[in-house]
């Protein structure tokens, strides 16, 4: 197959958005705040085609060198942990390899979470994967997660606004995956604003996993700040994972004012949180159920 250049792309890309916009069916206004409903509703992520819950797990809780809270579970407790919530609605699951956490889930969906019925997000470090590269990243991803192909793929931890430029070759390599269907769509987490503005206006991001709360905490920016930029982005047709709903747990007491915040946007399609407990899932489901009925009243 031949390489298509990440210029090529932005091209054709710029050309079929206003096509898009015009009959998104799949794109938020940025107004339109959901109504109803509950955690295990499936929602389109953006112009991806990907469709994921309303409520997605997380795996990376102060998540670094191939280890995070999650992970230090231990695997029977990672396990049961990545069930439940399968059990409980959720069909997006984010990992990384800074995370450690592809070996532990990959026994996890051997215990009753089928592939065909999840969406998985995955993101590599570039300095982890500057060897390998892309290609080598990738074949290695989907060996340790027993997978044919990924849903999403992540440069992780954007910090300048200048990474669309320096990592060019890593974006076209991601981009020819997803022409060969190995990846569907690719994207970045963001931990800068000016990472955060470069990633909104983007041609080829696809999904963006920003840091988003009521306060401010651990977040870029301030949220008055950060939710222009966020629901520019989603108006374009990017699919929006907000990550630090609770600010790693520092705002954990204030949860609920933070989950109707974010709900309340119509910019985020799904809330990426670092469970570590099954009645901290619990909890938070039904929180999300009576802001969404609040929502629609």
């Amino acid at each position: 197959m031949n390489r298509i250049s990440r210029r090529q792309f932005i091209k054709t890309t710029a050309a079929a958005t206003g096509a898009f916009l015009s009959s998104a069916k799949l794109v938020h206004t940025g107004d339109d705040a959901p109504r109803g409903g509950s955690s295990a509703d499936l929602v389109p992520l953006g112009k991806t085609g990907v469709r994921v819950s309303r409520l997605a797990i997380g795996t990376g809780t102060v998540g670094f060198n191939k280890h995070s809270h999650q992970t230090r579970l231990g695997q029977k407790k990672f396990t049961e942990l990545m069930r439940y919530a399968y059990d409980h609605g959720v069909r997006f699951f984010d990992l990384a390899d800074q995370y450690g956490s592809h070996p532990f889930f990959v026994r996890a969906m051997k215990d009753g979470i089928p592939r065909e019925k999840i969406v998985i997000n995955t993101k590599i470090w570039v300095g982890l994967s500057k060897e390998e590269g892309v290609k080598g990243a990738l074949d290695r991803f989907r060996k340790e997660l027993g997978t044919d192909y990924l849903d999403m793929v992540h440069l992780h931890c954007m910090m300048d606004s200048d990474w669309p430029r320096r990592l060019e070759k890593w974006m076209d390599d991601l981009e020819d995956a997803k022409q060969k269907k190995i990846i569907r769509a690719h994207g970045v987490s963001c931990h800068s604003l000016g990472a955060l503005k470069a990633a909104a206006e983007s041609a080829w991001v696809d999904y963006i996993q920003p840091r988003i709360n009521h306060v401010g905490n651990r977040m870029d920016a301030q949220p008055d700040v950060v939710v222009p930029v966020l629901k520019k982005a989603h108006a374009s047709g990017k699919g929006i994972g907000g990550m630090k709903i609770l600010g790693e747990g520092d705002i954990s007491d204030r949860r609920e004012e933070s989950m109707k915040f974010v709900l309340g946007l119509g910019c985020v399609d799904t809330l990426i949180i670092g469970f570590e407990r099954k009645d901290e899932i619990d909890d938070i489901r039904e929180k999300m159920a009576s802001i969404l009925q609040q929502l629609s009243d």
